[in-house]
């Protein structure tokens, strides 16, 4: 939508930003941050690193009243009032996301002048008809319901492959398919799976909804090679699509505007997903049901002499149903072998089909009917538990995780003068990123840290009615008394610092005390002051001023602009010859006449 700007758009997980994504000064960049839940770690603390460096973020979000949602500077909601859809294995809210994100790819072109009225209509229109379209593939669920119980539980290995849009169609079907059927599954490039090793001889999901002309040549090529290498390929197309006939199996979805057909393909796969699970889950059914029949033979028959003789005809029906699944191959997939082995044996004790003399040799302990049905019922309930598949949401909650990065400026903490301020109480969640840079940039300049006061701040700025309380003093501020202690009203210098919420270096106009102001801010709002008395260095190379003054308000280039106004170069080399304290309290315009005029001692 915005290719006809000059504005940069990038797709990036939110570790993967925090990690490697983030510029010092990002305040020209808008983050949309999208998150189900407005709670995930990773996601929140990645827009507290890029607020902290002055970037707007948006928040795509489905759960009202989550933690993203007081973080962000702006709201999407995908309901009109309520959440659509709380789970682990959420669908619909990945489809809201989808159109939200479309939306407001479209508002971001508008206003940035570069919107095509009529690709926004027919975008707009495909939207408007979006949810008949999936209706349609909800009609498919019989099909896919068949293809599931064919091909899910025999094969060990899953894929998920797609081109274009359908790459991400096949990583979002890749998670839903991993948390409804507990399978670790590869993710790749159509194109890219055929230099891989497919002597797994995977089931593989091909995403190709929406594929027209050469495209649909070559992934109908790529579905040809998996299959020749025994894989089990299912592809997902649209309706009419007969390029993929070769395969194991076709999910087919209506047509749809090309932006759009990604969403039907992740519709397909999230209900292949649902159906595989249940298809795996309903393995478990006669190992269930020779559990009871242990149950029931116990309820009513304990008191028999020959428990195994009770047990048999209520075992056996079950068992044959299991065994003949078992020899299809069907449990292959999901059962492991040692728990199949050790299932099969312990059944043809059960039955009376291999005598209980050998039960010492193969499990170590002697052959009473009461190990024997002991053994079998651990091992049915180890079986089930393999196969157990449980797609509710309020089940899957629990596999919600919460431990996420942390994604502290380590570099930054490093310096003394950040040190300092840490020292003297300064809250680190509280200090932006802008000021711990400020702070480290200032090191170099800072001879020693001689005391600090730190102030709560109170009311509001705008109005006036702010106060600062003093709650600490440390050092020569000990002996010092504050203006605050008879006047507590927040003003001068000090409500500057809180209003811009910006750290700032001053000089006392009596007592030419050098401090350093930096502020504590919360949720947007400055909450407290930690003014640090410091003793500068008198002088400093050119290079030394160039990074100091750089990192400190930019001062180093507004110097430069200023100078160069009337002057045809910028000489940084003068700058060693002024004081440190002058270059970095004086006003700028100040500084550029004494720079014009020759006098750059004070």
């Amino acid at each position: 939508a915005l290719a006809g700007s000059d504005i940069a758009v990038q797709a990036t997980p939110a570790t993967e930003l925090s990690g490697f994504g983030m510029a010092d000064d990002m305040s020209g960049t808008l983050i949309v941050a999208i998150s189900q839940s407005g709670t995930t770690t990773d996601t929140n603390r990645t827009v507290d690193l890029v607020r902290s460096r002055g970037a707007t973020v948006v928040a795509i979000v489905n759960r009202r009243g989550s933690d993203l949602t007081d973080k962000a500077d702006g709201v999407i909601y995908t309901s009109d009032g309520r959440d659509v859809e709380m789970s682990v294995a959420s669908t619909k809210a990945f489809y809201a996301q989808c159109a939200a994100g479309q939306l407001l790819a479209l508002a971001l072109a508008r206003a940035a002048g570069c919107a095509d009225d009529d690709a926004e209509h027919e975008l707009l229109r495909a939207l408007v008809a979006l949810p008949d379209a999936m209706r349609e593939v909800l009609k498919q669920d019989d099909k896919i319901t068949a293809i599931a119980r064919s091909f899910a539980p025999q094969r060990r290995y899953w894929a998920l492959v797609g081109n274009g849009k359908n790459r991400v169609a096949a990583a979002e079907v890749r998670i839903k398919l991993s948390e409804l059927c507990y399978k670790s599954i590869a993710c790749d490039a159509t194109e890219d799976k055929k230099h891989i090793d497919l002597s797994s001889e995977p089931m593989i999901l091909c995403c190709a909804a929406g594929l027209t002309g050469s495209t649909a040549d070559d992934v109908q090529k790529e579905v040809a090679i998996y299959k020749a290498h025994k894989a089990s390929p299912i592809v997902i197309a649209t309706a009419g699509e007969s390029r993929f006939d070769m395969a194991d199996g076709v999910i087919e979805v209506p047509p749809q505007h090309p932006a759009l057909a990604y969403i039907l393909s992740t519709m397909g796969g999230h209900l292949f997903g649902y159906r595989a699970a249940l298809a795996i889950d309903e393995l478990a059914i006669p190992l269930r049901r020779m559990r009871g029949a242990i149950e029931e033979t116990f309820a009513t028959d304990a008191h028999q002499h020959d428990v195994l003789g009770a047990l048999a005809p209520r075992l056996q029906l079950h068992w044959l149903t299991f065994r003949k699944d078992l020899l299809l191959g069907r449990y292959d997939g999901t059962l492991e072998a040692r728990t199949g082995a050790r299932l099969t044996s312990l059944c043809n004790y059960a039955l009376g089909l291999t005598p209980l003399d050998s039960f010492a040799v193969e499990f170590g302990e002697p052959g009473a009917p009461g190990a024997v049905v002991d053994r079998l019922t651990e091992e049915l309930t180890t079986a089930i538990d393999e196969l157990t598949r449980p797609v509710d949401a309020i089940k899957h909650q629990a596999k919600t995780v919460t431990v996420g990065i942390s994604r502290t400026d380590e570099a930054l903490l490093t310096a003394s003068f950040v040190r300092e301020a840490l020292a003297a109480g300064a809250v680190r969640d509280h200090l932006g990123y802008h000021d711990l840079r400020a702070l480290a940039s200032l090191d170099p300049a800072v001879v020693e840290v001689l005391g600090s006061t730190r102030y709560r701040v109170a009311g509001e700025l705008d109005d006036g009615s702010a106060t600062a309380e003093v709650i600490d003093r440390r050092g020569v501020a000990k002996g010092m008394k504050s203006r605050t202690d008879q006047n507590p009203t927040l003003k001068g210098t000090k409500h500057l610092v809180a209003s811009e919420r910006k750290l700032m270096v001053a000089k006392g106009r009596s007592d030419d005390r050098t401090v350093v102001i930096v502020p504590e801010v919360k949720d947007h709002r400055t909450i407290g002051l930690t003014l640090l008395h410091v003793r500068f260095h008198e002088r400093l190379t050119a290079t030394e001023l160039r990074s100091v003054l750089g990192g400190y308000r930019n001062r180093y280039q507004a110097l430069a602009d200023a100078v160069t106004e009337t002057e045809p170069t910028f000489d940084e080399e003068l700058m060693a010859a002024m004081p440190v304290v002058d270059l970095l309290c004086e006003p700028i315009y100040s500084l550029a006449d004494r720079w014009r005029q020759g006098t750059l001692q004070p």
